[in-house]
């Protein structure tokens, strides 16, 4: 099957929150940017993005970046008197992978996106080829024509290894295996102070044979203390991803990790909404209220129960209105990006047509009465296991 014909055969399917062809129009509109560029807290200019920390600790950062992209707050209090704030979406370039970044950039901007998860990868700002610095900059004056905010995440598939994917962990036997994949956090750390990205991504890793959980979780902890000493000094949160599969697999797993490592300032959660789907007990929406805390980074994609497959929108089972109200409910006011890995061969389509359909729950979102009790959700797989499909854990 051609790309072409796969990506009509993946076309979001028709919901109750699918988006009528009027609202492409309203995502790209020129009355909806300003709208939602100043819609946040009073001290955010039109540009969201960094922290203030960011700046005075990366003086040699550039100070269009600095100045133009301060960030919003990170997630505060669960209510809010008055009108919520809009959302701000974003889309992984680890769904337009066979796109020059440059281009990537330009066609997230062009459709209306408030933002951009990059990958660091081979293809995308590769973190580990020379002159990374002169690199990020031209990136940084890119995204600052484009008007994208910017987060980093470091899921790429062979970028440290070409025979492993997602190798070398931080959970590896090999302390200088371990040490490689906290030196390409360092790296990531750095290149999203010099962005402005108001977050850096990451996960665990699987568990290696013949290695037992305690030993792994005091592995996790050690390699992540000297990342997180430089995420302190750059002021940019350090946002690990609960992946099924992995050791840190749930809300749960989050939670052990911040206490193991006393509750760090800068240790915050990426919370994907659809693993919330896969795996949590509470629904996405109220897996949403629980994090809400610590929440530092969003990854959104449709899924189904106890499937670890990441979906178009309206391909899965999840009810995006009420998640995306807790979401707003929440203040948080980064980027909230989706999250397609495996559909780079359509994925200016699939962005095309996520940003409507995610505009469109937003509005619906706006209708719903305040939520009640948490609902749970039917059983999921055993705790942290991969589901049936590859796409979870090391395969991803």
């Amino acid at each position: 099957m051609s790309a072409d014909a796969h990506a009509h055969a993946h076309a979001p399917k028709s919901r109750a929150t699918a988006s009528p062809t009027p609202d492409v129009q309203l995502a790209t509109s020129p009355s909806t940017a300003p709208a939602r560029a100043d819609a946040s807290c009073s001290t955010v200019p039109a540009r969201p993005g960094a922290s203030p920390s960011t700046a005075s600790a990366r003086p040699d950062a550039s100070p269009s970046t600095a100045s133009a992209r301060p960030d919003a707050s990170p997630s505060a209090s669960l209510a809010r008197p008055g009108a919520l704030p809009p959302l701000r979406f974003g889309y992984g370039t680890n769904g337009l992978a066979d796109l020059r970044l440059h281009d990537a950039l330009g066609l997230l901007a062009d459709l209306g996106y408030d933002g951009v998860g990059l990958t660091l990868d081979h293809m995308h700002l590769d973190p580990l080829a020379p002159d990374l610095a002169t690199r990020t900059r031209r990136v940084a004056q890119r995204l600052d024509a484009l008007g994208l905010g910017v987060t980093i995440e470091t899921g790429a598939r062979y970028v440290l290894d070409p025979r492993r994917k997602h190798g070398p962990s931080l959970l590896d036997p090999d302390p200088d295996d371990r040490a490689r994949r906290a030196d390409l956090l360092v790296r990531a750390v750095r290149v999203a102070a010099d962005l402005g990205a108001h977050a850096v991504h990451c996960f665990s890793g699987v568990v290696p044979e013949d290695t037992d959980t305690d030993t792994a979780w005091k592995r996790l902890a050690e390699t992540l203390t000297p990342v997180l000493d430089v995420a302190a000094s750059a002021g940019i949160p350090l946002a690990v991803e609960p992946e099924p599969g992995h050791l840190l697999a749930t809300l749960a797993d989050f939670h052990r990790l911040r206490s193991t490592l006393g509750d760090p300032e800068l240790l915050g959660l990426t919370l994907d909404i659809g693993h919330c789907q896969c795996l949590e007990p509470l629904s996405p929406a109220d897996c949403v209220r629980a994090a809400a805390p610590w929440l530092r980074h969003v990854q959104i994609e449709d899924m189904r129960r106890g499937v670890h497959e990441h979906l178009p929108f309206g391909d899965g089972e999840i009810d995006f209105p009420p998640v995306l109200a807790a979401l707003a409910a929440t203040g948080y006011q980064g980027l909230t990006v989706v999250e397609l890995p495996r559909h780079s061969h359509a994925g200016p389509h699939f962005a095309a047509h996520s940003l409507p359909f995610l505009r469109h729950a937003e509005r619906t979102a706006a209708t719903l009465p305040p939520a009640t009790a948490p609902a749970l959700q039917q059983a999921a797989p055993p705790h942290g296991a991969p589901s049936a499909t590859p796409e979870g854990s090391s395969t991803g």
